[in-house]
């Protein structure tokens, strides 16, 4: 396997995917600290950035920036440089005379507020620094009250953001939230909340809980596994996949699972391995499309308007939008992933993160795999893969298997596992996404194109996954 690796510039916000990687030039602040082998001193909010080298061939993962950003995002520097000024110096005792301040002193606009005993002018933040002069013995200025107050307006308005965004659902979300998962629509997406629709509703009994189409979201259960330096075991009851997308002569898999006309992805894990012994180890997987063997009586992929999640992708030369105007219809999906993250990363000397795939294909080829990571539709990182195929029972097959993730990626998972709120950490994955481009190399002709979008999973099965086809109404 060939792996090709381009590295630029790293932003504020880490993380990772799979295989080499390359990224746009500009710095974009995120929701989470930057990555890295050095931890985030919350004290210095500016980018880590990387100079970009010449192109390389490398299985290493290579960190990088995500240019741009919201405005919410680009007023976190300064909530925190605000925060970090005035942490030192706003001990307990004047920050309970600062609140109390508050509530004795209004708002007054412009308005000066006379003090009978002094005949004075005063304004509110000078009323509340001498406030705190009178109760601590400690000064503050009136500008210094001023910036507090201000960190104080953010730090509330964040929240009151995310909360919005995890509980008030319009009306519609929520009478989707209480159908079944089989019965998870994708016209979720139409609305202004655009992913957030796709919330995974409520559980039923653990009795009822698998009943729907081999699409439905899957469980995965955690295991030991046998150490192997082999790729994963051939794949059995390959058809032809002669025959265009939804024609007459198309195979079952067509248009019922992540495949096109020319190439069907046969599976998709990225996971942690977690050495239990010398031989054996304990495989964690934090997102898995497994095998399946769709047949016509199972229900077509359902529809989404890609019109939808063009914000989430690169807009420029290469991305979604572009991609799809020129290439085949049947080749464009959308995974919605509910990652596992239950795993245990404290002790994590000599863990293995990676991710494996799999293709099979009618046709002998060279293909090549690019899996972009996005954050806020910008691009991040991007890594390369290119792989030959190995002709097996009738067909060819291909297979990118442990490839190692990079430590952006590893860093990102960590971040988020420090969270202490799942809704946090959704908040967080809002603005995160991967593309994943499967091109012929010799004809660069565009075979799949995969939006991943994540959530995190509160289910007691692990990962689980819905797939839905991309179209343009």
């Amino acid at each position: 396997m060939v792996i090709h690796c381009l590295r630029w510039d790293h932003s504020p916000l880490s993380c990772p995917v799979i295989g080499p990687w390359k990224t746009p030039s500009t710095s974009h602040p995120n929701p989470l600290p930057p990555p890295g082998s050095t931890p985030h001193d919350p004290s210095n909010p500016s980018p880590v950035l990387w100079s970009p080298p010449a192109p390389t061939t490398s299985a290493e993962w290579v960190p990088a920036p995500s240019p741009g950003g919201s405005s919410e995002e680009l007023n976190e520097p300064l909530d925190k440089a605000l925060e970090n000024d005035a942490e030192g110096v706003w001990s307990p005792d004047i920050e309970q005379s600062f609140h109390e301040a508050l509530s004795i002193y209004p708002p007054c606009g412009r308005r000066k507020i006379i003090l009978s005993d002094e005949g004075k002018m005063y304004g509110r933040n000078e009323l509340i620094a001498r406030y705190i002069k009178l109760r601590t013995g400690k000064t503050r200025t009136r500008k210094q009250v001023s910036s507090h107050i201000q960190v104080l307006a953010r730090r509330k308005a964040r929240e009151i953001q995310v909360k919005l965004k995890a509980f008030h659902l319009d009306q519609a979300a929520k009478d989707k939230a209480l159908q079944s998962m089989a019965t998870i629509s994708a016209t979720a997406f139409q609305n202004k909340m655009a992913l957030q629709g796709l919330s995974r509703p409520p559980y039923p009994t653990a009795g009822g809980f698998w009943h729907g189409g081999p699409e439905d979201i899957k469980p995965f259960s955690q295991q030991s596994y046998v150490m192997q330096t082999s790729g994963p075991p051939p794949i059995t009851g390959y058809e032809s996949m002669a025959g265009l997308s939804m024609s007459p002569g198309a195979p079952p898999w067509q248009g019922r699972s992540i495949a096109s006309s020319k190439l069907r992805m046969l599976e998709f894990s990225a996971f942690l391995e977690q050495p239990q012994d010398p031989e054996t180890f304990n495989k964690h997987l934090f997102v898995h499309i497994g095998q399946s063997n769709p047949t016509f009586s199972d229900p077509y992929l359902e529809a989404v308007d890609i019109r939808q999640i063009y914000d989430k992708f690169p807009e420029k030369k290469g991305g979604l939008k572009e991609l799809f105007e020129k290439g085949q219809p049947d080749t464009f999906f959308l995974v919605k992933f509910w990652a596992d993250l239950s795993a245990n990363l404290q002790e994590d000397r000599g863990f293995f993160y990676g991710v494996s795939s799999q293709y099979e294909s009618s046709e002998n080829m060279i293909i090549t795999s690019s899996t972009k990571v996005c954050s806020f539709g910008k691009q991040v990182v991007e890594k390369v893969e290119t792989e030959y195929a190995r002709f097996e029972n009738g067909r060819y097959v291909f297979r990118i298997h442990r490839s190692p993730l990079c430590e952006y990626m590893i860093n990102f998972i960590h971040k988020l596992k420090h969270l202490p709120e799942k809704y946090m950490m959704n908040s967080v994955l809002e603005n995160f996404t991967i593309l994943q481009v499967v091109i012929n190399r010799d004809t660069l002709e565009t075979l799949l194109c995969i939006a991943y979008v994540f959530e995190v999973s509160t289910s007691e099965h692990g990962a689980q996954h819905h797939i839905y086809r991309l179209v343009k109404d």
